[in-house]
């Protein structure tokens, strides 16, 4: 009898970009619907000689794409976001087909893509002049690196390329774009946009399993790397840039803690508390994955959250009630459920969830966890699954200890009625985006990234752009 993946029709009308033209190969990949557990689509998969002409349309591209000023390219990216917008709804229903996540959040994705990429082309990057007197006139300048190879997650697909495109583009370089082989279909259908917008050769996206990735980062065409992931993948980016001196920007996984303090209302922010945590079903690299409870208000705040966690709609991302759709993947979810049996041998208390549910799909109910030990995986990893634990604490220099005791350092929070004691005890997190009364808050003007283990530089802002481009000094002897 034929498996049943392979009686359905995959869709299949999608394809690389390379150099202005959409190509199929000879090779290719199946995306299975996490809801479901099966294959839906096929897409082709990139060989080394896609990658050989990729690198060598961009390269070919960047002198007159380099040469327009930062206007032009602007307009054209604004030309972009304008598509994403007019083709939001059917980029969504695909979104939340290959990731899982509620339709509303796709729609939610692209539009806040299209939002950041508009932001980001208003930042300004003009020389800076060093020094100006009677002897000398120094300037320090910012020139385009060349091509820029860019590899993003399956949690946030199309966000989380646009970022990095739209850096990379705005700055004047040209790009290499390879998805995740589990989320590959959004982006190429993105590219099909790209194509009609950009120059032939400035953008081109090929779809892949890992080793198109260790290709992109060792070829010596490509200057600069931009990384979105886990951080044992990341720790082998940066080790293979180094053979070519790349430049890297690393954007890691994360253990956010979020310090409650005892002067809060719980009823009040467990609806934010738990959103932060469980949205997109926590696979989210600046997701709260470890809640500090005062005391005092430990036992109200738990009891908070079981509510809300009651509350929340586990589904197909497709029904318009889903609140929580599954984990993206098979390996995802199975660390997770391991994550879930290792909680449950050292005695921990589930005050809901904790049941693995019987497939199809890859689905687990929202689960909150008391009395789990510091040492335990649930509070040493990064879970990236609806598992959180909520932590009591007595003394703040201890929840302090205890929040930084970790080689992550994406982001934290301090919730507090004292917005100036929130603010001093935030920047005391040793983390790269320390938030008050607000987790996962992002803007294309405020740079983003990770400390320690989270991350290497910037994206986003100033600061993040100028990663995608060469700071040169220029110095005159005006005698």
């Amino acid at each position: 009898m034929a498996k049943r993946a392979e009686s359905i029709a995959l869709r299949a009308d999608f394809s690389l970009l390379i150099d202005g033209r959409l190509e199929s190969s000879p090779q290719h990949l199946d995306v299975i619907n996490p809801a479901l557990g099966e294959a839906f689509a096929r897409c082709p998969a990139a060989t080394r000689d896609h990658l050989e002409r990729a690198v060598k349309a961009a390269r070919t591209a960047f002198p007159a794409w380099r040469d327009k000023t930062f206007a032009e390219r602007a307009a054209l990216i604004k030309k972009m976001s304008q598509r994403l917008r007019e083709k939001q709804n059917e980029l969504a229903e695909l979104l939340t087909r290959e990731q899982g996540k509620p339709l509303a959040q796709s729609v939610a994705e692209i539009d806040r893509g299209a939002a950041q990429s508009d932001g980001m082309v208003g930042i300004e990057i003009p020389a800076e002049v060093l020094v100006d007197d009677a002897d000398r006139h120094i300037e320090l300048r910012y020139r385009p690196l060349g091509v820029v190879g860019i590899i993003t997650p399956w949690n946030a697909p199309v966000n989380l390329a646009l970022g990095p495109l739209v850096s990379a583009l705005y700055t004047g370089n040209t790009v290499i774009l390879k998805p995740s082989p589990y989320t590959p279909l959004s982006t190429l259908k993105v590219a099909e946009l790209l194509n009609e917008v950009f120059p032939r050769g400035v953008v081109n996206v090929l779809a892949g399993g890992d080793e198109l990735g260790a290709w992109i980062t060792a070829h010596p065409g490509v200057d600069k790397i931009s990384f979105t992931g886990s951080v044992a993948t990341g720790k082998k980016v940066l080790a293979s840039a180094a053979e070519t001196l790349k430049r890297v920007t690393l954007e890691l996984g994360g253990n956010d803690p979020a310090i409650i303090m005892d002067d809060v209302d719980p009823k009040a922010i467990a609806k934010k508390i738990f959103f932060a945590s469980f949205v997109n079903s926590g696979q989210v690299c600046m997701a709260i994955k470890r809640i500090y409870a005062h005391e005092k208000i430990y036992d109200a705040l738990c009891a908070a959250l079981v509510e809300e966690a009651k509350k929340a709609k586990v589904g197909d991302g497709l029904d318009p009630a889903t609140e929580l759709g599954p984990v993206q993947n098979k390996m995802q979810y199975d660390k997770v459920v391991g994550i879930i049996e290792d909680t449950k041998k050292r005695g921990a208390k589930f005050l809901a969830g904790g049941e693995v549910p019987k497939g199809p799909g890859y689905f687990l109910p929202p689960t909150l966890v008391t009395d789990i030990d510091d040492d335990s995986r649930l509070v040493r990893e990064e879970q990236f699954g609806p598992i959180v634990p909520i932590l009591k604490f007595s003394d703040l220099d201890d929840a302090l200890r205890r929040a930084n005791d970790t080689r992550y350092g994406l982001s934290g929070s301090v919730w507090t009625s004292d917005v100036t004691r929130g603010a001093e005890i935030a920047a005391k997190l040793e983390v790269g985006t320390a938030w008050v009364n607000q987790h996962r808050t992002t803007s294309a003007f405020v740079p983003f990234g990770g400390a320690k283990e989270s991350g290497m530089g910037r994206q986003y802002s100033a600061l993040g752009l100028k990663s995608y481009m060469e700071p040169e000094v220029v110095s005159v002897a005006k005698r």
